[in-house]
């Protein structure tokens, strides 16, 4: 991803720094070809996640949603209340959560999660406690699959402010029916802070990069699902998905 050799972090050490489940994100959707120089960029300090000698992991995300599309629809329309329910594997150890995230006050993200040991297309009995917990008024029974994302991921760990930078890169969407669109020549950089702008953020904001409108759940699910209302969206749509 960059010649810059950043220092070494552990998973345990990397949770009790910024473990951040209530947060401020910002994502931005940069050229592949200019990561390297931003990453060369990075504040002193930084240093990136390693677990067993690998900093570069694959993850899967199932998300889930009610037959009436209930979470996309919020998002698609900047409802207050938002949410996103979804089954996260770590495909390099095999671990999975069932992660429910919501949209709070100001801006902020809240996500909870349990270990999930279910069969990948129901969200299990433990997740109806953890609905209700969120504030959201549906019986788990209610949702099914509805996409799945497939990408790899490096962390950094920004220690002047405490903060989280997530890359992903190698970005695919699929439906059930295996239909896929892929995102060859973006990266997602995201920023996780407890509310300020980090050093990171006014590094891209130097860059001329902006925080953008994109929800690896709900802007997927427009790029697949043509029939949806997707306004807000249509700009990252024409200029970085591909089928």
């Amino acid at each position: 991803m960059s010649a810059r050799t950043f220092a070494p972090i552990a998973l345990d050490d990397l949770v009790g720094e910024a473990a951040l489940l209530t947060r401020l994100d910002r994502k931005y959707l940069i050229p592949a070809t200019e990561l390297p120089g931003v990453l060369d960029l990075m504040p002193a300090g930084v240093r990136m996640l390693e677990i067993e000698g690998r900093r570069g992991f694959a993850y899967r995300s199932v998300y889930f949603d009610t037959a009436g599309l209930d979470a996309y629809l919020a998002a698609a329309h900047r409802r207050r209340r938002r949410f996103k329910v979804r089954i996260r594997t770590y495909l390099d150890s095999g671990l999975e959560f069932l992660e429910i995230k919501t949209r709070g006050s100001r801006g902020l993200t809240i996500k909870e999660r349990i270990a999930y040991a279910g069969n990948g297309t129901d969200l299990g009995a433990e997740c109806q406690d953890v609905l209700a917990g969120a504030g959201i008024p549906a019986d788990a029974h209610e949702f099914r699959p509805v996409l799945a994302t497939h990408y790899r991921r490096s962390t950094l760990y920004v220690p002047s402010t405490g903060s989280r930078v997530t890359v992903d890169t190698d970005l695919a969407w699929m439906l059930p029916d295996g239909s896929t669109v892929r995102m060859p020549h973006s990266v997602i950089v995201e920023t996780k802070t407890a509310r300020a702008a980090s050093d990171v953020d006014r590094l891209l904001w130097s860059l001329g990069h902006r925080p953008c409108s994109i929800s690896k759940y709900a802007t997927g699910l427009a790029a697949l699902r043509p029939d949806l209302p997707a306004n807000r969206w249509h700009p990252v749509l024409r200029r970085h998905f591909t089928r």
